[in-house]
């Protein structure tokens, strides 16, 4: 079955406000077993959230709002619910003497304008709300359900919990669905990529599999919607299987793991230790080392060069050697090798990137870097056709240049 959520109040619109409330929905509708696949924010008019109730209850069989419960004259979602089920408003005695027992208990008395809030839809079932003012309701019409929840998240989780999932239980004859996922991750392989090889496995409907590209690496994320925990792990397991099969080492690690991490782990496993410099990245490959449980323990050194004149001054190179720049294969094959002789390490890495800031603080398009790994018996290099100082710049290459690492760690 499928549920959809439509959030209410221009302040969300604004982006006064992060909603959080639909992101809670999902969660708790998803874990009865009903599926979400719309969700909508609109202001604060009558009209407009009641074309969007019917428009809902015209694709899914349980429509939730969140907001415009409240006494003020912009709290319309009562009177767009009552138009959009063809469910008039009637006043509530009950109501309204629960909302003034909850002012008299809280020292003070109620207001004129809360009594608006005694309004429900015609025939609804109402929810009271006791850690607030604004009881919810609930209309069922043939078309499906609405349930009109307060926009406080305090209020909205109360009611959510004690109250709204009990009934769609009932009412749906759902019972609690595990729902489990495990993300994939990879590095040095694209998107697009990605898609072409495991495009079939995404048109899985349970266990779905979906895809999130970050700098330099992207997410495949498996997840599964079961009856037990076991069922869950076993079609996850499958599926993990299959996309293994297919993007091979390209998979760096799994859920929260960095491939910092990884890398660190694998150096210390096996005894150990690199030397880095760095142009474009700026130190920041060795600090994403440094900052792994095991890396102080695996980075021997972590140098950052700017221009030829330093490398010539930190590492003794002459100018016949870097004669044209940095950003060059051989000077960055060079200078990987110098450092892993000059710091008795097991493993030099050079990273000789295009220095210019980019348009932007996150362009990562323009200019060109090379990665060298300098070991005893080789030294590979890598180019990437980005570089600079922008900070997308400086995430791409050093994951790029960490999966370099990796990769080679792997085949020894």
């Amino acid at each position: 079955m499928q549920a959809e959520i439509i959030t209410t109040g221009t302040e969300l619109l604004l982006g006064t406000i992060v909603d959080t409330n639909a992101a809670y929905l999902s969660q708790q509708l998803s874990r009865i077993g009903l599926n979400i696949y719309f969700r909508t924010t609109v202001g604060d008019n009558v009209q407009r959230i009641a074309t969007a109730i019917r428009q809902a209850l015209s694709r899914s069989d349980v429509v939730i709002t969140t907001g415009g419960l409240g006494p003020t004259v912009d709290d319309v979602t009562r009177e767009a619910v009552a138009e959009a089920t063809e469910h008039p408003l009637t006043f509530k005695e009950d109501l309204w003497m629960h909302i003034q027992e909850l002012f008299a208990r809280w020292g003070t008395a109620a207001r004129e304008n809360n009594r608006r809030q005694a309004f429900v839809p015609q025939g609804s079932i109402v929810v009271e709300n006791p850690v607030g003012t604004a009881p919810a309701f609930i209309v069922e019409t043939p078309q499906g359900i609405v349930i009109s929840l307060p926009g406080v998240p305090r209020e909205l989780k109360y009611l959510m919990e004690n109250d709204v999932l009990p009934y769609l239980k009932n009412k749906l004859h759902t019972g609690e669905v595990i729902i489990k996922s495990k993300t994939l991750r990879t590095c040095g392989i694209g998107e697009s990529t990605i898609d072409d090889l495991i495009s079939d496995l995404m048109a899985s409907p349970n266990p779905t599999v979906g895809l999130s590209a970050h700098p330099g690496q992207t997410d495949v994320r498996i997840t599964a919607k079961a009856a037990s925990e076991k069922l869950a792990d076993t079609l996850i397991a499958e599926m993990e299987r299959q996309v293994r099969d297919r993007l091979g080492d390209a998979i760096y690690g799994v859920d929260e793991e960095t491939i910092e991490e990884v890398v660190t782990r694998l150096l210390a496993e096996r005894g150990l230790r690199i030397a880095i410099v760095e142009t474009n990245t700026g130190g920041l490959i060795a600090q994403r080392l440094a900052g792994c449980p095991q890396g102080q323990q695996v980075l021997a050194a972590g140098l950052v060069l700017q221009t030829p004149a330093e490398a010539r001054e930190v590492l003794g190179l002459s100018d016949a050697q870097i004669e044209g720049g940095l950003v060059q294969p051989q000077v960055a094959s060079l200078i990987a090798e110098h450092i892993r002789l000059a710091r008795v390490t097991d493993l030099g890495l050079a990273v000789m990137g295009s220095m210019e800031p980019g348009e932007t603080l996150y362009a990562a398009t323009t200019g060109t870097s090379f990665a060298a790994l300098s070991s005893p018996g080789d030294t590979i290099c890598h180019s990437m056709k980005y570089g600079g100082t922008s900070e997308l710049a400086q995430q791409w290459v050093s994951t790029r240049a960490l999966d370099l690492v990796r990769k080679h760690l792997l085949s020894q």
